[in-house]
């Protein structure tokens, strides 16, 4: 999937909701013509910003990654980070099961803060978290819960991808 078919989504889901581009960029804090590169393809989207657009939208991040998604486009996105919606289809869940993958030098963007409980177990790899500006660095089957509504990120800082599993509370 390439940036254009996030942006497509993205286009979609905002003028289902009958937001304009304004409107979904002070509800996300991101600029107008930083959200309407995205929809056209122009520019790519970041973690943080994901977030905060599905937040915004009301949907799982998820959304941006089809299952159907072919081969190429899906490597195309593990070139920066890709999440596998675990939820087995249930919209109105308590909490969103994510698989996330970084792969290596995922290490930019800035921490954000969103309602609920976040948790995180490292599957493979070496992930770098952030909370509240206290970095712990989580090895192969370790966990970590917080207080989703601090400050916090992800960070891949080794040279292989990491992949771990994300529940977040709504």
């Amino acid at each position: 999937m390439s940036s254009h078919s996030i942006g497509k989504i993205l286009k979609e889901l905002r003028k289902e909701r009958k937001l304009t581009l304004k409107e979904l960029a002070e509800q996300t804090d991101v600029s107008i013509s930083f959200l309407s590169q995205v929809e056209r393809g122009k520019s790519s989207v970041t973690l943080e910003s994901l977030k905060k657009i599905a937040d915004a939208l009301k949907v799982n991040p998820t959304v941006f990654f089809p299952e159907n998604t072919k081969a190429d486009e899906l490597e195309e996105i593990r070139q920066q980070f890709y999440y596998k919606d675990l939820s087995c289809g249930m919209k109105e869940a308590s909490y969103a099961p994510i698989l996330v993958t970084l792969q290596p030098g995922e290490n930019e963007g800035n921490a954000f803060a969103h309602g609920g409980h976040e948790f995180l177990f490292v599957l493979e790899g070496s992930l770098t978290v952030v909370v509240d500006e206290e970095k712990q660095e989580l090895q192969e089957q370790q966990s970590i819960m917080f207080d989703a509504s601090k400050s916090h990120y992800w960070y891949n800082y080794s040279d292989k991808p990491i992949r771990f599993l994300v529940v977040s509370s709504k």
